[in-house]
């Protein structure tokens, strides 16, 4: 189930959890940010490398390139025996910008991304089959749990892919984990 939680910034404990998919669409497209659902056009085995994953879901890809222009397009994954999972997720955990917007389709699994503007922090679960955008500029921050499992497309304006400018605000540290947000959910 994807979920959207807005919190005041400097309320970390109380937000107003919304689970209707039309109705987090809504919240984010008002923040300028893309959240939309794919579906694949075949059946993908779990072990489908990255251009069966991209051919999977071409045409929708193909549709978003119009509209943006795309440079580049991987996949990435995470599971929970990889050795650097630690790593990847502090890296990630740390408040930050891109100058490019940042897009991620779902594959499988889930992560949680938190996006910090305009005196309130968007904490927005994205599980399967969620495509979420987030805007140049816009601080956020990315947790992928303590045992992340997930598989996505990611998708740059730039060839450079993945660049961040971190802020040094370390807000991450006072709102809830992927899995303490996940544990909490009705």
């Amino acid at each position: 189930m994807s979920a959207l939680t807005i919190y005041k910034d400097d309320q970390p404990g109380s937000g107003e959890l919304f689970t209707d998919f039309d109705t987090i669409q809504q919240h984010l497209s008002a923040i300028g940010v893309q959240f939309e659902r794919w579906a694949a056009n075949c059946e993908l085995p779990a072990n489908a490398d990255q251009q069966a994953v991209i051919e999977a879901y071409r045409a929708s890809i193909d549709n978003l390139n119009r509209q943006h222009d795309f440079k580049s397009v991987d996949v990435v994954s995470l599971q929970p025996d990889h050795t650097d999972k630690r790593a990847f997720r502090e890296k990630f955990l740390a408040e930050h910008i891109h100058t490019d917007f940042e897009v991620r389709f779902f594959i499988d699994g889930r992560g949680l991304f938190y996006l910090h503007t305009d005196g309130k922090v968007y904490a927005i679960l994205c599980e399967k089959g969620d495509l979420i955008s987030v805007p140049a500029n816009t601080s956020h921050w990315f947790d992928m749990g303590e045992n992340p499992s997930f598989k996505c497309i990611r998708l740059f304006t730039i060839e450079e892919g993945w660049v961040a400018e971190f802020t040094g605000n370390d807000i991450a540290k006072s709102f809830p984990s992927l899995d303490q947000y996940v544990a909490e959910l009705p």
